[in-house]
């Protein structure tokens, strides 16, 4: 630091030679070194204002961006604790073949307590069990007054009741936004579909994982994030599944059946469009599983995959099919039907007296058990098991469905010839009515093996061939004559060229064994239209009972044929098929004279 002297003396001693006074000089450089020091000082206070101020304005600058952030986000309750993976509640959309929502996922409000920060913990419980009558105030006192830091109140609630224990206004209870799954169409599809629940759970997310159905089979997919959020697709239309279950419903109603079930299916790719089990339920409530009583009973029970049945004599083309693809019989062939046909101790009949003979055409066209029968001992047991086993009818179906592996078809573990003789027409092998769908896809379609799906295929390979083209033609004209003039005749509709077979099996005891006398499964497998088969129809009633008439009438041609006929009816406009019109005999022009 250089001093500057108060009293430069070279300036002095000038001063003091021309007489003047150096006082002057000294006050003089006193004013010069304050004026400096001052303007020193204001720089100093000038540039710390500057600061201070720069420091408020970023101090204001961060408060007001804070709070346009907070205006502008959704209000969310803060997490209590955070422990572990964070949980992904995004699940992927299920559509219908037409990229229609069949499930998806809703945005709501989980409710929660934590009593340590409640302030009226009775009047909340009080307020509480009002807006929710299915919890106890007396339960909730006790919770909210005991040692609990945390309570789960209500798993999903609606925005009304957020709103309503908004205004209770206690601190103590909280919001936790989750998702959860929608079903929007109720119980269309519903054991399709299966339904879904909440498995891992926390204050902000909840796990939405499937339970039954389609939602579980495809469970890790639906969850996957490289998906992108791509929806799943089914084969099911919705519309068509609709039509099903609404005609299958009021047909189980009118013939006082306990159950039904219903498969409508793609003749070639085996796409499955509707796929129906009543009675149902809505997967938004699903049920409570079963457990006790019959399981057949509860609503969750899929007829259509889980019921195995005897199917009756739906089982027979697969008999004629057979005999005539290895040549043993045409269909002019004559064949015994004298009955009873007596082997050992068992007596088999035909529910009519047909004659001591049919020709293989009117074996099928009129449900003869003994022609049947006499066809199956040609064929031979070893043979019969390899055609079934090829047709799938001892294999769970490789349906998309988490409950078809176990729905395994019943077969005999000894196959006697008796076996042979009545599995021929349908008693002795128990499958499911989807399992007869794709039988008779296969029988029909030119003789290649069909696996069902709920997947849609956009080039579905043919599967193994079966039958060979021809015996395939002539199994549509068997069955095309059942519904003409055999007895499935109330299945004709005009314009579709229906053709099918009935079944009428007697219901086992579940018990003692034998059969009851007076219950019945009926079902009607149809095809349509015959000239070029598109899609196969399975219809199975449980117990059903026609009434209109003098005594009460259980078979198929009664009961289960009727239904499948109005489905036929009502479904194919909407499958796009075009009615084929008969021609028509021309008007005769009759001349008058007067």
């Amino acid at each position: 630091m250089i001093r500057t002297p108060l009293r430069p003396l070279a300036r002095i001693l000038s001063a003091r030679a021309k007489g003047e006074n150096p006082d002057v000089i000294e006050r003089e450089n006193i004013r010069i070194r304050h004026e400096a020091m001052r303007d020193s000082a204001r720089m100093r206070a000038e540039g710390r204002l500057l600061v201070l101020g720069l420091a408020f304005l970023a101090g204001f600058a961060a408060v007001g961006f804070r709070m346009g952030v907070l205006a502008s986000a959704d209000p969310a309750e803060p997490a209590t604790a955070a422990t572990g993976a964070a949980i992904i509640a995004q699940r992927a959309d299920i559509t219908d073949r037409q990229g229609r929502i069949l499930a998806t996922n809703l945005v709501t409000h989980s409710l929660y307590a934590q009593p340590q920060q409640m302030v009226d913990p009775a009047g909340s419980a009080r307020k509480l069990a009002q807006i929710f009558p299915d919890l106890d105030a007396d339960r909730l006192v006790k919770d909210f007054t005991g040692t609990r830091k945390f309570l789960w109140l209500k798993k999903k609630i609606s925005p009304e009741q957020m709103q309503l224990v908004h205004e209770i206004g206690d601190p103590g209870l909280l919001f936790g936004p989750r998702e959860m799954r929608l079903y929007p169409n109720g119980a269309i599809a519903a054991h399709v579909l299966g339904g879904a629940s909440f498995g891992r759970e926390g204050v902000s997310s909840a796990e939405v994982v499937g339970t039954a159905g389609v939602e579980k089979t495809f469970d890790r997919w639906l969850r996957d994030p490289a998906n992108g959020g791509a929806p799943l697709r089914l084969s099911l239309d919705l519309t068509i599944q609709s039509t099903v279950e609404d005609v299958l419903s009021g047909g189980m109603k009118l013939m006082n059946a306990k159950g039904a079930a219903a498969v409508l299916m793609d003749a070639k790719s085996g796409e499955i469009v509707a796929l129906a089990s009543l009675p149902d339920f809505d997967p938004n409530t699903r049920p409570a599983p079963a457990t006790k009583g019959d399981p057949s009973d509860n609503p969750l029970f899929n007829r259509a995959v889980q019921g195995v049945y005897e199917l009756g004599s739906t089982f027979k083309i697969f008999a004629i099919g057979q005999a005539l693809d290895l040549g043993l019989v045409a269909p002019e062939t004559m064949v015994e039907t004298k009955g009873p046909m007596v082997w050992g101790k068992f007596r088999i009949r035909d529910f009519h007296n047909y004659g001591p003979q049919l020709s293989v055409t009117d074996v099928i066209v009129k449900s003869s058990n003994i022609g049947t029968a006499h066809v199956a001992q040609m064929i031979g047991g070893s043979r019969q098991q390899d055609f079934l086993g090829k047709l799938g009818l001892f294999d769970p179906t490789p349906v998309e469905l988490v409950e078809a592996p176990g729905a395994k078809p019943l077969k005999p573990t000894k196959w006697p010839e008796i076996t042979t003789l009545t599995v021929s027409y349908g008693h002795g092998v128990a499958a499911s009515p989807l399992h007869l769908a794709a039988a008779y896809a296969t029988m029909v379609n030119g003789g290649t093996r069909v696996a069902p799906t709920l997947l849609m295929r956009a080039n579905a390979e043919p599967g193994p061939r079966v039958i060979s083209e021809a015996t395939s033609a002539i199994i549509r004209d068997l069955l095309r004559q059942v519904v003409v003039r055999g007895t499935a005749t109330f299945g004709n509709v005009p314009g579709y060229e229906v053709g099918g077979k009935t079944g009428t099996a007697d219901k086992p005891k579940p018990t003692g064994g034998g059969y009851y006398k007076d219950k019945v499964v009926a079902t009607f497998a149809a095809a349509f239209p015959m000239s070029d088969p598109k899609y196969v129809l399975v219809v199975s009633l449980d117990e059903p009972v026609e009434t209109s008439g003098t005594e009460p009438r259980r078979t198929a041609g009664w009961t289960a044929v009727p239904v499948g006929a109005e489905i036929i009816r009502r479904a194919a406009p909407l499958l796009g098929l075009r009615p084929v019109l008969e021609p028509v005999a021309e008007a005769g022009v009759i001349r008058v004279s007067n």
